[in-house]
C-alpha cells in the first residue's frame, strides 16, 4: 500500500493551452486531436516517433523506479493558475480553474507507459450505454428504466499490465476411453430388461504441449476491484498509440500500485488454466484426468498500457450504484438493484412449469414400458502424440 504520508516536492502539470481563445485544451474522445471546450479550436496530435516496445523482464533491475510504497501523493502546480493540487492520479484537472494537469512521466517515480488506448466514447455515447443498459436488466424495478441520466462520469485510464512468454509445460494425467456393458435390471412391472451402461477405461498419459502467449492482462490497479475490470474486455489493443501526455490532457490516470513481479505472478496464474486445457487436448480420449504440470517460461517481456474507462453512477432509490463502461467497446458492467417482486413471480413461474412436466411424465409413464438399446460411440486418440 502507498505511505499516504510520504510526500513528494510540487511537480509541474503541463497543461496545453487553446490558440484560438486561450482557454485550454483536453484530448477529444473518438478523435486524434485536443479541442477547446469551450471555442472547439481543435488542434492535432502529432507523433513523438515513440514506438511501443515489449521490454525484456529480465531488464528490469536497470530500469529507474522507485517501491510503490514511497512514493507518496503528487502536488501539481496548476501553469494556468499556480493553484496547487495534491492528489495520487498522474493525470487530472485543477481543483480552481478546471485546467488538465498531466505529470512528467519522468517525475513520476514510476514505470513509464509503453502505449495508451486513447477514449473513443463521449460522454453522450456513455450515457446512451449506460441508459441501455439499465433498461436491459431483467429483475430489476421497472422504474429503473425511467432512469435516464448520470449523477457524474469520471473519464479514467487504467493502468494495466501486459506479459508475453514462451512456455513449454511437462504433464502427468490420465486418459479415459468409453465402452459399453450390458447390464440386467428389472423394471417397474417386475420384468427383466437389459441396457448399455458406460464404463470408462483409465490409462496413463504423460507428454509436453507449448504455447506462445501474448499481451495478457493483468490490472496494475486496486483502487477498483480486479473482477469489475476484468469484465470489460476485451480490449482492442491494436489500435494503442505510443504513450504520449496529450492523450490524457482533461481526463483522470491512475498510477499503477501493484509491482510488475506481483503482476507477472498474477500473468502466471491466468496462463494456467489455458495450459491446462493444451494438456487435455494432447491427453486426447473421452476424458481427461491432468494431476500435475511443470512449465517453463522464456522470452518473458512486459509492458505498462493506459486502458480507457468510463466510472458512471446513477441514482436510483435514494442510493448511488456504479457502473464501468469499457471507453472503446461501450461495454458495461457494474451494480444494479433487484425487484424481488418479479424474482418472487420468476420463482412461482418455475415451479409450475416443473409441476406440469412432473404431471405429463408420471401420465406417460403409467401407459406401460418399452425397452430401448443403447449404442457405443467410440472417440478416436489423436494420433500425433504417444501417450504411456
Amino acid at each position: 500500500m502507498t505511505d499516504q504520508s510520504a510526500q513528494q516536492a510540487p511537480v509541474a502539470a503541463t497543461t496545453y493551452p487553446c490558440g484560438g481563445c486561450g482557454a485550454r485544451l483536453e484530448f477529444a474522445p473518438g478523435a486524434t486531436a485536443m479541442q477547446c471546450p469551450y471555442c472547439g479550436f481543435r488542434q492535432e496530435i502529432t507523433s513523438n516517433g515513440r514506438q511501443i516496445r515489449e521490454i525484456a523482464f529480465a531488464d528490469l533491475p536497470t530500469i529507474a523506479r522507485k517501491p510503490v510504497g514511497s512514493i507518496g501523493s503528487y502536488v501539481f502546480v496548476c501553469q494556468r493558475c499556480s493553484a496547487r493540487t495534491e492528489t495520487n492520479e498522474t493525470a487530472s484537472v485543477c481543483q480552481f480553474c478546471g485546467a488538465p494537469l498531466v505529470i512528467d512521466p519522468a517525475a513520476s517515480g514510476q514505470i513509464v507507459p509503453e502505449g495508451v488506448l486513447p477514449f473513443e466514447l463521449d460522454r453522450g455515447a456513455v450515457r446512451a450505454s449506460v441508459k441501455k443498459w439499465t433498461s436491459s436488466r431483467w429483475f430489476a424495478p421497472s422504474a429503473l428504466k425511467k432512469v435516464s441520466d448520470t449523477e457524474s462520469l469520471k473519464s479514467t485510464y487504467l493502468p494495466h499490465w501486459t506479459f508475453d512468454s514462451q512456455t513449454v509445460s511437462d504433464y502427468t494425467g490420465q486418459r479415459g476411453e468409453h465402452y459399453y456393458v450390458t447390464e440386467s435390471y428389472t423394471d417397474g412391472d417386475g420384468k427383466q430388461q437389459t441396457r448399455q451402461v458406460q464404463r470408462t477405461a483409465w490409462h496413463p498419459a504423460r507428454g509436453t504441449v507449448g504455447r506462445a502467449f501474448d499481451d495478457v492482462l493483468v490490472p496494475a490497479s486496486e483502487v477498483l476491484p480486479e473482477q469489475k475490470v476484468d469484465d470489460l474486455a476485451p480490449w482492442p489493443l491494436e489500435s494503442a498509440a505510443p504513450f504520449q501526455q496529450e492523450y490524457l490532457a482533461g481526463h483522470f490516470a491512475l498510477r499503477y500500485d501493484v509491482e510488475p513481479e506481483d503482476g507477472l505472478t498474477e500473468a502466471k496464474k491466468r496462463m494456467a488454466p489455458v495450459i491446462t486445457e493444451d494438456c487435455r487436448r494432447d491427453i486426447g480420449g473421452d476424458e481427461q484426468q491432468v494431476h500435475s504440470v511443470n512449465t517453463r517460461y522464456s522470452d518473458v517481456t512486459f509492458k505498462l498500457m493506459l486502458l480507457p474507462v468510463w466510472i458512471a453512477s446513477y441514482v436510483y432509490a435514494g442510493r448511488t450504484w456504479q457502473v464501468l463502461v469499457n471507453a472503446r467497446t461501450g461495454e458495461v458492467h457494474g451494480e444494479r438493484p433487484w425487484s424481488k417482486v418479479k424474482i418472487a413471480l420468476a420463482v412461482i413461474a418455475a415451479l409450475i412449469v416443473i409441476a406440469v412436466i412432473v404431471i405429463l411424465v408420471a401420465g406417460h409413464s403409467g401407459g406401460g414400458s418399452t425397452h430401448r438399446s443403447g449404442s457405443s460411440l467410440h472417440h478416436s486418440t489423436p494420433s500425433s502424440h504417444r501417450h504411456h
